[in-house]
């Protein structure tokens, strides 16, 4: 696969997956084109040697694995599907001053300014009774621009380029309408029906986010940057999920994406939960042969890596400052917020090297706290080798981020490497 028809692709998935439930569908769409069989947790398996598979939870989660005759080292890719946003509260109708409003709650780290004067829509999963009386739930994208978040003029706020601070509660809720007479049932019921599904008895719960409704583009002179929402970490899960996709069968690799990494993890999809590690013992039954295939594979914890920004650099060490377009980011930090260690680089380089792809370097500022990832979590939950890696980025928790158009084509290059 050439690089121009990676990124269109890439760009492709950026703008069709636009909540994690919406990724997690368009990841098993792909892996079904390529032959990935799926399964379901609560029946029982009966894996097949030299056949792909995969098996969703929480509609949200998701993991791909080769099963080979000879699958006791696994090369083990993770990411996330969840990324900043505004999610709507379950009564989230508010009527006031002339407008119809949402109120929203933010979820995960996300950096509040950029959300105003952005034209919004909503999406996510609606969960209901039907006219049998059975419960479901169903999945919309009203994909319309219905709502905008007005910035209050400057004239109004002489201070808003100095000390410009954003409540979260009162500062931040789309508006959607001038007519009062709104109703919400009604318009998730209007949703459903573009959707297909007409026989809704009640509707019951909901989880919608708003999204930003431009597009992936390139930007720059010769398209060198990708410009997108939820770059992180969808960037990380696209990469992985081509990787996976590119590999013979009789290769062990396996593919895990999980939610909810923004919020710290813990949820019965996130990456601290038992999801993985159900799989892995499905996988192998005996428990020697599990903990031999643990220790002798692999997890590579994929997510952006903060890129050196230009205008800010004294935000970064000097010496582990990475550069746009300049490779693969290794991230290391002595605290363990990142999972590598010198043997996992060490074998991650070797790859990088024999292929001629770059690499470089992260290491926060000494006096600045780190971020983390599923990487350290997983490492302890499953006791498996790890190095965590990423991919430059600028504006990281923004409703629009910036990556370089070479890296990720890269990473893809390293990650079909080591399994090969």
């Amino acid at each position: 696969m050439k690089k121009r028809d990676f990124n269109e692709g890439l760009l492709g998935f950026l703008d069709a997956s636009v909540t994690p439930f919406h990724a997690t569908q368009n990841i098993t769409a792909m892996l079904k084109n390529a032959g990935f069989i799926e399964l379901r947790e609560q029946e029982k398996w009966q894996l097949e040697a030299s056949k792909k598979y995969f098996v969703t939870r929480n509609d949200s989660s998701v993991i791909a694995f080769t099963y080979p005759k000879n699958n006791t080292s696994y090369t083990m890719v993770g990411a996330h599907t969840d990324s900043p946003n505004l999610k709507l509260k379950p009564n989230p109708v508010i009527k006031e001053h002339g407008v119809v409003k949402f109120g929203v709650e933010s979820y995960g780290g996300l950096l509040l300014n950029p959300w105003f004067d952005r034209d919004l829509s909503l999406a996510g999963r609606v969960s209901y009774l039907r006219e049998s009386g059975e419960i479901a739930s169903s999945l919309i994208n009203v994909q319309k621009k219905i709502a905008i978040i007005p910035s209050l003029a400057i004239h109004l706020d002489d201070k808003a380029n100095k000390e410009r601070t954003v409540n979260k509660q009162t500062d931040i809720c789309p508006i959607i309408s001038t007519n009062e007479d709104f109703d919400f049932d009604t318009f998730l019921r209007w949703q459903l029906e573009n959707h297909g599904v007409s026989d809704v008895a009640e509707i019951y719960s909901h989880e919608l986010s708003f999204y930003d409704k431009e597009k992936a583009s390139y930007v720059g002179l010769r398209d060198d940057f990708i410009a997108s929402a939820r770059l992180d970490n969808l960037l990380s899960c696209y990469v992985a999920l081509l990787a996976i996709c590119s590999i013979d069968a009789s290769k062990p690799m396996l593919f895990v994406a999980s939610d909810h990494e923004e919020v710290g993890s813990e949820s019965v999809s996130g990456a601290a939960g038992s999801f993985l590690e159900s799989v892995l013992r499905r996988m192998f039954e005996d428990y020697e042969a599990y903990v031999q295939m643990t220790r002798s594979s692999m997890m590579i914890s994929a997510d952006n890596a903060h890129a050196i920004h230009p205008n800010y650099p004294g935000k970064h060490d000097a010496k582990h400052a990475p550069y746009i377009n300049k490779g693969v980011v290794i991230k290391v930090n002595a605290n363990q917020r990142y999972a590598s260690n010198s043997e996992t680089i060490a074998r991650f380089m070797q790859v990088a090297q024999e292929l001629g792809e770059p690499l470089q370097h992260f290491v926060t500022r000494s006096d600045m706290g780190c971020g983390s990832t599923i990487g350290p979590i997983t490492a302890t939950r499953i006791g498996i080798d790890t190095i965590d890696v990423g991919l430059p980025t600028y504006a990281m928790h923004s409703i629009r981020e910036t990556a370089g158009s070479d890296d990720a084509y890269s990473l893809y290059k390293i990650l079909v490497g080591m399994s090969l």
